[in-house]
């Protein structure tokens, strides 16, 4: 048996055992050509879809070597950090001089640590209250705050909240000022 989509097709035999005219070896011909470009748009078609589902599976291990990776940057920027904790407890007879100094020199490591890695402080003493930025823990009348503060506004930080990117990583504990 034969099969059409791989097999030209036979030549058509007109009635009577005549030669095919050249009408019909023109049609034949078209018929092989089409079908050999059908042939080539289909094997098109088949690369074309390997190589959408090799970018696929390439981009979801991208995706997912990034999720792996993507504190290795803040971790490093941190051991920093922990080597001067670390040293600060292996002082024999540490002087409150030299912890205050140690100390602010730690601090200073953390914050450019934060900085290099776009982490910023919100402590909104005085700013209009935003509920998406802080989180209320209380409210003061207006009229006894010092020195005086607007409705709304944040009297008093008693917790510093920190950005990441503009998207907040912990909202600020404040107190607000009433209407």
């Amino acid at each position: 048996m034969a099969d059409p989509q791989t097999d030209p097709p036979a030549m058509p035999q007109p009635p009577g055992g005549e030669a095919p005219s050249a009408a019909g070896v023109d049609l034949v011909a078209e018929l092989a050509a089409a079908l050999a470009r059908a042939d080539d748009f289909y094997d098109q078609f088949v690369r074309a879809r390997a190589d959408i589902e090799n970018i696929r599976r390439r981009a979801q291990d991208d995706i997912a070597k990034a999720h792996k990776f993507a504190v290795e940057g803040f971790a490093e920027s941190l051991l920093p950090v922990r080597d001067s904790l670390e040293m600060a407890l292996a002082v024999n007879a540490p002087t409150l001089d030299s912890l205050r100094e140690g100390v602010t020199a730690t601090l200073r490591q953390l914050a450019t640590a934060f900085e290099r890695n776009r982490i910023v402080e919100l402590n909104p003493v005085g700013e209009r209250f935003d509920p998406n930025r802080h989180q209320a823990i209380s409210t003061v009348p207006a009229a006894g705050t010092q020195p005086p503060v607007a409705p709304n506004h944040v009297v008093s930080v008693l917790q510093k909240g920190y950005l990441i990117s503009d998207r907040v990583l912990r909202p600020a504990l404040v107190v607000v000022a009433q209407g």
